[in-house]
């Protein structure tokens, strides 16, 4: 990415509003539970051994949420920034390569491909590219017939870009 704000697209918005509010939803449950959890266990167990291992179980499980909640409210942070960014940017362009687009790429062997430039990769998503991997990095920004350069495992890769929409017909 340029360093500037980077527009994003209305499908990219609404997945990350989508996480977004998912995460938040996630949050609450978590702090729910800790708030839970840190209830004393009072003078139930008649034994002080038992009572030292209830809390000390009790801490960790208080610490383990305590760090869950560290990463949503990090990831949750991370998303409104980007959505702040997003719509300070302006609305995504539709003559060049950004995220949320759906490009098609032609290889030095002849195959093309369609894909999708997104933010987050998605499992089992065959044709998403996230804008920072390689190609991804390489397309952004790019016009239809310019000639993109990235690295793979491999060693220095090449795509033509064919269009930048829904593929063109055959």
């Amino acid at each position: 990415m340029t360093g500037d704000p980077e527009p994003i697209s209305a499908q990219a918005r609404r997945a990350l509003e989508q996480e977004l509010a998912d995460l938040r939803d996630e949050r609450r449950l978590v702090a729910g539970t800790l708030r839970e959890s840190s209830a004393s266990a009072g003078d139930q167990a008649d034994q002080a051994d038992q009572l030292r291992r209830a809390d000390q179980l009790r801490r960790a499980d208080q610490l383990r949420r305590a760090d869950q909640l560290g990463r949503l409210d990090r990831r949750i942070e991370d998303i409104t920034e980007r959505l702040r960014e997003a719509a300070s940017a302006g609305p995504a362009p539709t003559d060049v390569v950004g995220v949320g687009s759906t490009v098609t790429v032609r290889f030095p062997d002849g195959e093309t491909e369609t894909l999708r430039i997104g933010e987050v990769a998605e499992a089992l998503d065959q044709t998403l590219v996230t804008a920072d991997s390689p190609l991804g990095r390489a397309l952004l920004g790019r016009r239809p017939g310019d000639t993109v350069r990235y690295d793979t495992p491999d060693g220095p890769a090449a795509a033509v870009l064919v269009s930048i929409g829904e593929p063109p017909a055959s």
